[in-house]
C-alpha cells in the first residue's frame, strides 16, 4: 500500500504549459483524501514551489515539501525546516572559481534570492528566474558574507558549452558535491549529502512509513536518487531512458496525466 508519494515538478507534474491538467490535480485531491501524504520534490527553490503548493491544497497540517533538489525539507504549515543541507561561503568560492576557469556561467541561491557574480549575465540565469519566480540579484562573490548559506549553486550554458566546461572541473569536485545534471544547460552543485532520495528516505522515517510504502516520480537526472530509493519508481513517458531503465513502471507523458495514470495504478488500483 502507498503511503507517501514523491512528485518531482517539472517534465513530471508540470506539463509542457507549466500547468498541472484538472487529472493530475484530481488525482492528488483523490489519494489525499485517502490519507496518502502527497510531497512535490523539486530542485527549484521553495518560491518557485510556492503556487503548486496552494494549487494543490498541499499547505495543510503535516504535508511538506523538499526544494533544492533535496537541500530543504520543510513543513508546508508549520513553516518547520526538517532538513537544510547548505554550502558555505569557502565552497561557493570555489565552485565560482572552477567555473571561471572552466568557461562557464554559475548563479547560487539561498533560501530567498538568486544570485550571480556574472556581469555578463547568463541567459539561463534569467531563464531560471523567471521560472521559479526568484528575484535576480548580482553580487561579487568577495562581497558575500561570510557566514551567507547557499542552498545550492549552478553552473550553467549551452549544452555543448556545459558539456566541454564539465570535463575541466577538477577532479575532486565529485568527492566534494554532489554534482547532477538537472536540465541539458544545467549542472547543480550541492551539498556532498543533498539528493532527492536523501531527502525522501528521511521524511519517510519522520513519518514512520516504510520503504516499500513509497513511490517517487520523476523525469531526469536528478530524479536518479530517489527513484532509486522508491519501493514503487516510476518514470514519465517523456523521462529519459537511464530513469525508465531504473523504474518499475514508465506511465504515460506529463502532457498524457502521467501523475494521474501511476496514481490510477498504484494507489486505486484501476
Amino acid at each position: 500500500m502507498i503511503k507517501l508519494v514523491a512528485i518531482d515538478i517539472d517534465g513530471t507534474l508540470l506539463n509542457d504549459h507549466h500547468e498541472v491538467t484538472p487529472k493530475v490535480n484530481e488525482a492528488i485531491q483523490k489519494a489525499k483524501a485517502r490519507g496518502v501524504k502527497v510531497v512535490l520534490c523539486t530542485g527549484r527553490p521553495l518560491v518557485g514551489v510556492e503556487q503548486y503548493l496552494s494549487e494543490l491544497k498541499l499547505r495543510e497540517e503535516g504535508d511538506y515539501v523538499i526544494s533544492f533538489n533535496g537541500a530543504l525539507v520543510q513543513d508546508t504549515f508549520s513553516k518547520e525546516v526538517v532538513s537544510h543541507l547548505t554550502l558555505t561561503k569557502g565552497d561557493l568560492v570555489e565552485v565560482a572559481d572552477a567555473a571561471e576557469k572552466a568557461g562557464l556561467h554559475m548563479h547560487f541561491f539561498d533560501e530567498s534570492a538568486l544570485y550571480t557574480p556574472n556581469r555578463h549575465i547568463g541567459k539561463y540565469t534569467v531563464v531560471e528566474a523567471y521560472l521559479t519566480n526568484s528575484q535576480l540579484i548580482y553580487e561579487e562573490i568577495e562581497r558575500v558574507p561570510d557566514d551567507f548559506k547557499v542552498s545550492k549553486a549552478m553552473m550553467i550554458d549551452e549544452e555543448e558549452t556545459l558539456e566541454a566546461g564539465i570535463k575541466k572541473l577538477p577532479a575532486d569536485f565529485y568527492d566534494k558535491y554532489h554534482l547532477v545534471r538537472s536540465a541539458p544547460f544545467y549542472l547543480e552543485v550541492l551539498n556532498r549529502d543533498a539528493s532527492k532520495g536523501n531527502a525522501v528516505h528521511q521524511l519517510a522515517e519522520l513519518l514512520h512509513i516504510k520503504q516499500d510504502e513509497v513511490m517517487c516520480i520523476g523525469d531526469h537526472e536528478n530524479d536518479t536518487t530517489m527513484l532509486e530509493y522508491a519501493g514503487t519508481a516510476v518514470a514519465m513517458g517523456n523521462a529519459i531512458p537511464k530513469l525508465k531503465e531504473l523504474a518499475d513502471f514508465v506511465t504515460a507523458s506529463n502532457n498524457q496525466d502521467g501523475v494521474a495514470v501511476a496514481f490510477d495504478k498504484f494507489i486505486f488500483e484501476k
